[in-house]
């Protein structure tokens, strides 16, 4: 994510929520590790290392892990591919159904 995102600021309690204590989801930050608020441990990308091992052009961008590897991603907004990857039925209900990074 990065918070200069316009997508990426609309999802920010998208990520709250997913980012809880105890799971498995990380946020990498692009260009400010103090956003999104309200989320800790976020990877700070500013030298955009990580971002570039993985191929991420566009913000937002969710990519699913499986033993180790890339299983799916994800660019931008969508709620309904967000949902199928993160196993979260109700995520973003208040959120339009997609918007680009």
């Amino acid at each position: 994510v990065k918070r200069g995102c316009p997508t990426c600021a609309l999802i920010e309690p998208v990520l709250r929520t997913l980012a809880q204590p105890g799971t498995a989801f990380q946020v990498v930050s692009q260009d400010d590790p103090r956003f999104p608020s309200g989320v800790g441990n976020v990877v700070d990308d500013t030298a955009l290392d990580y971002s570039y091992l993985n191929g991420i052009e566009t913000t937002p961008t969710l990519i699913r892990f499986g033993e180790g590897r890339e299983v799916e991603r994800l660019e931008g907004w969508d709620r309904a591919g967000w949902r199928r990857i993160t196993g979260v039925a109700d995520l973003g209900e208040k959120l339009p159904p997609f918007r680009p990074g």
